[in-house]
């Protein structure tokens, strides 16, 4: 074999290896993109991609802002909010005080000492009104549901709720377990059970439409303090169920004020999100659960 045909073999032979190299050079750079630190989480619905919700805050304190009640701390943190009162040794009437720590590792603190005892656990969000000028803030508790008891028992069915997306949903009778939808609409979101993306229900409708009561109680926050749910109504039913009802244009009840259910207590909107709809949510002992079990079938 003559020089020259070695020569053009062996040139052959480290062109294709450079082109083997060019290809995994960008397969590897293709591949490093991908932020690391878990899976990235997008809205099903068309909306911008969203963080993974967080486990109930368990380290770490919160220190009250104007505008703030225990209910809506620990709807924000996840906790069951007569649990998040005991951890901190806050007596009936749940009174707290702009200032004061709210501790979620069960160490005691006192309101001078407790920023600088422990890490602040500050949402990054705007505060609502206060309802009392000198600071201190007082949250109305009820220990049993305002009229019929029947909105805080668990749901009467069993089976696997089968409601699709994108079907008509009207306001008015009342479910088994004593629930009515909080208005009328199209559902386009539903409950995600591993928390990660959707903790209620998305209902779309007109701007300014009525938002309603979807079970008789006492609105414990009314506000827009909680980063991504815009104008907010949270009622407490009972000592175990409280619903919220997030994005609305404008509210129309006050904390402490007791509502029936169906009665209107806010206009729809897109306060917090991008496009007008009801965002619904019912949680137990604190945690979100299926507002779908609760409410009548379709």
């Amino acid at each position: 074999m003559s020089l020259t045909v070695i020569r053009q073999r062996r040139s052959s032979t480290s062109f294709q290896r450079l082109v083997i190299g060019i290809a995994l050079s960008v397969l590897l750079v293709g591949c490093s993109s991908t932020p690391s630190g878990g899976v990235r989480v997008v809205d099903r619905n068309g909306g911008k991609p969203s963080a993974p919700v967080r486990q109930p805050v368990t380290t770490g304190q919160y220190v009250v802002k104007r505008g703030d009640t225990l209910f809506s701390i620990a709807f924000r943190y996840g906790w069951d909010w007569k649990a998040l009162a005991a951890r901190n040794n806050i007596p009936d009437p749940y009174t707290i005080h702009v200032g004061q720590a709210i501790r979620f590792d069960g160490r005691s603190s006192s309101t001078s000492t407790a920023v600088a005892a422990a890490p602040v656990v500050v949402p990054q969000t705007t505060t609502g009104s206060s309802s009392s000028p000198s600071g201190s803030i007082k949250t109305t508790v009820i220990t049993r549901p305002v009229g019929a008891t029947s909105g805080t028992t668990a749901p009467a069915a069993t089976t696997p709720v089968t409601t699709p997306v994108n079907t008509p949903v009207v306001a008015g009778a009342r479910s088994a377990s004593g629930w009515a939808w909080p208005t009328n609409g199209v559902l386009i979101g539903k409950f995600s059970s591993n928390g990660s993306l959707n903790k209620g229900i998305d209902i779309a409708g007109d701007l300014g439409q009525p938002v309603l009561a979807a079970s008789d109680g006492s609105v414990v926050y009314a506000g827009s303090g909680l980063r991504g749910y815009g104008e907010l109504v949270i009622i407490k039913h009972s000592d175990t169920y409280v619903s919220a009802y997030g994005h609305n244009r404008r509210l129309l009840v006050r904390e402490g004020q007791q509502v029936k259910a169906g009665q209107t207590i806010a206009e729809m909107g897109s306060t917090g999100t991008d496009r007008v709809k009801l965002h619904f949510e019912i949680r137990r002992q604190g945690k979100p659960v299926d507002p779908l079990e609760f409410l009548p079938r379709r």
